[in-house]
């Protein structure tokens, strides 16, 4: 026996409360909620697991595309810079009938003619080389420009061309 007696006051209240034999309340429905919940949860697992595989498919996909295409671009620059070269650039000017010019003539701001302009040679024949890779269809032949004579030395620009001066 133990050593106590009956519970007074508040204690007494609250045994009361208490159930005093075996417990009726079933435990079959608890213990199914907490299997359901397990088993939610886990489902759920598992759907977030496939997804982030699914994703993790799709990124490799696009890094083996950028770097295809990151190849190809790196290939067409090549390209381009090998035809921007200028052995290049002298090779297709002389498919399309252009030579190099000797001496040029400029013209200075107030509309001397400095230096002492030259007819270009006539373009030779070019050399048999393998067709370039452009597909544009070839330029209309044009007609040579004139050529200037440089005025004299001692030669005066006309009263329009001279500098006027207002007294204001």
């Amino acid at each position: 026996m133990s050593g106590r007696g009956p519970l007074k006051g508040r204690a007494a209240r609250l045994g009361k409360l208490m159930p005093s034999g075996p417990s009726t309340a079933a435990r079959t429905p608890f213990v199914l909620l907490v299997v359901a919940l397990l088993g939610g949860g886990l489902i759920s697992l598992l759907l977030l697991n496939s997804a982030l595989n699914q994703g993790s498919f799709h990124l490799s996909e696009l890094k083996r595309k950028t770097t295809e295409l990151t190849d190809e671009e790196q290939a067409l620059q090549r390209d381009v810079d090998d035809s921007a070269a200028p052995d290049a650039l002298e090779r297709r000017a002389r498919e399309l009938g252009m030579v190099p010019g000797d001496s040029p003539a400029f013209l200075d701001q107030d509309g001397k003619v400095v230096g002492v302009p030259t007819e270009a040679p006539a373009p030779t024949a070019p050399p048999e080389t393998a067709p370039s890779r452009d597909l544009s269809p070839e330029p209309s032949p044009r007609p040579a420009a004139p050529v200037l004579e440089p005025p004299a030395a001692d030669a005066t620009p006309p009263a329009s061309a001279a500098p006027t001066t207002s007294g204001r």
